[in-house]
């Protein structure tokens, strides 16, 4: 497995199988502290159910997964959480009765720095609520916010527990041209000013080309190239796993989904 610097997170040899379908398969790699990793791939290659494992949804099969050298295979979600990882989903998940404050409230006190204090918590919050700028509408319902103020609601909720590693799952699904570069610019902001160390799964290339230092290619659950943007662009076997027959028909995930149902 290659190296990049000091590595924030550690991937070796992950592998995921549902009812005999193989979602990820010996997927390796890497991400350094502070630097921006895409995950891409075309729909089904997996992407989603590496997230998942990494965020303690599931348990790997096989591999290694290590947060700052420390092993983190196999623990809960909240023990990932309270270790450094946050992450998004897809499809937003608010608590659509709650405030959006009350929300974010969640992040904050489920989140690395273990506060128990409702004030201090509220704090982080509104803190986390004004730097995605929804500070205003913090006592107005999840469930009545558009679809791009609940994708910064996602936002706020993850960034306020405090993340050493901030994992985004499609972020931008959704929005449009504009809303998408507003969040560029959001993505760009708090990972500058809180030192944050980003995962992102995204199917806007002007995203991941604009973030990413470094693309991690899957395909069929399988780790397929690794490279600058540039390189990866550029790479015929990227090409054909986007346009080629082995690209297309598929939903993210269908294994991974189907395991959660039933």
């Amino acid at each position: 497995m290659e190296s990049h610097g000091i590595p924030l997170l550690e991937v070796d040899h992950m592998t995921k199988v549902f009812h005999g379908v193989v979602a990820v398969s010996d997927l390796s790699f890497t991400i350094s502290e502070g630097e921006i990793l895409g995950l891409i791939g075309p729909n089904g290659a997996g992407k989603t159910s590496a997230f998942n494992l990494i965020a303690g949804a599931y348990k790997p099969d096989a591999g290694s997964i290590k947060l700052s050298g420390v092993e983190i295979s196999g623990k809960k979600p909240s023990t990932v959480s309270s270790l450094g990882v946050a992450r998004t989903f897809q499809i937003p998940k608010p608590f659509g009765r709650m405030s959006t404050l009350e929300n974010v409230l969640v992040g904050s006190l489920f989140g690395r720095n273990g506060v128990s204090s409702i004030r201090t918590a509220k704090m982080a919050a509104l803190s986390g609520l004004q730097e995605v700028g929804l500070k205003e509408k913090s006592e107005k319902k999840a469930a009545d916010l558009t679809l791009a103020e609940q994708r910064r609601l996602e936002l706020a909720r993850a960034v306020a527990s405090n993340p050493k590693l901030l994992m985004l799952d499609e972020i931008m699904a959704g929005l449009n041209s504009a809303e998408v570069l507003e969040t560029l610019d959001l993505l760009a902001k708090l990972k500058e000013e809180r030192k944050l160390t980003l995962l992102i799964i995204e199917h806007v290339m002007l995203a991941v080309t604009k973030l990413c230092g470094r693309i991690v290619v899957m395909e069929e659950g399988k780790k397929l190239c690794e490279g600058t943007p540039e390189q990866i662009a550029s790479d015929s076997r990227v090409i054909e796993a986007y346009m080629g027959s082995r690209g297309r028909l598929k939903d993210d995930d269908p294994k991974a989904e189907k395991s959660q149902e039933n």
